[in-house]
């Protein structure tokens, strides 16, 4: 089984994304920073936030769900706001989105937040909600159910350091992985925390008995050329048994986001 953890930038690369997808075509794709517009057919938006401005695919949950036909889409709401359509304010939902392949049983499922609750008329104020979904589904070529739990952590304007919030995240993060899980299964947590490596986050899911396989495999970034910021790391993804791990990369060498795609075998 394979798994591909992602943020998909809005859809800003999408011409280089769905192809991309089609080709690898993991079982299980868990995709963060999705918009949903269904009110507009308009193929780009505008996100507007102050002087950050930045172009939105106004329907990717659709592109990605056109891209693969063959798998059951969830898409998990963190709040709905506002794009433009140049002067015209066209209503737009953000959040995050689970595709799992017809061909794998979804057994079991959680929605929940883990900063915040959901905001129905607008963006709000930073650090804004986000959310996570837990799936528990059955893979037959191992005999065993796996979990796998994403979020999209917390941006907080002054950085990615460790703060009360984030400490709350983490750890409602776990308990909505273990409500998704039974005590036998292979556990898989993932997402885009928005943290550093030494974070109180991970320490909190190592903890746990997770094993962080980015900085575990000694991979040194998370982020590629679209990125021009400083501090490289943003995205995870960790396993309750590192011994089921046939492999494990992130993938340098297509861009299809600012965020490299994290890509596990099971």
């Amino acid at each position: 089984m394979k798994i591909m953890c992602l943020n998909g930038w809005g859809g800003k690369l999408h011409e280089a994304l769905l192809p991309y997808l089609q080709t690898c075509a993991p079982e299980i794709l868990c995709l963060q920073e999705v918009i949903h517009s269904p009110s507009s057919d308009k193929g780009w938006l505008t996100y507007r936030d102050g002087d950050h401005v930045l172009p939105q695919r106004a329907n990717f949950f659709r592109d990605v769900c056109k891209a693969l036909p063959n798998h059951v889409a969830v898409f998990c709401p963190a709040a709905q706001g506002i794009l433009w359509d140049e002067d015209q304010s066209i209503p737009s939902r953000f959040g995050l989105a689970t595709f799992v392949h017809e061909s794998v049983p979804i057994i079991g499922q959680f929605q929940g937040f883990v900063h915040k609750g959901y905001s129905p008329v607008g963006y709000g104020e930073h650090p804004r909600s986000r959310n996570a979904h837990g799936i528990r589904v059955f893979d037959y070529s191992s005999n065993r159910s796996i979990s796998i739990t994403h979020m999209h952590g917390l941006r907080d304007l002054n950085g990615k350091m460790d703060t009360p919030e984030r400490t709350k995240q983490a750890r409602r993060l776990l308990d909505l992985s273990r409500s998704v899980s039974e005590p036998d299964d292979l556990v898989v947590v993932c997402g885009d925390f928005n943290v550093e490596p030494d974070s109180e986050t991970l320490r909190i899911l190592n903890d746990a008995g997770l094993f962080e396989l980015v900085t575990g495999h000694g991979f040194t970034s998370t982020r590629n050329a679209q990125y021009k910021k400083p501090g490289k790391f943003a995205d995870y993804m960790l396993i309750s048994d590192a011994d089921a791990v046939q492999g494990f990369e992130v993938v340098y060498d297509v861009e299809v986001s600012d965020h490299c795609p994290l890509v596990l075998s099971l």
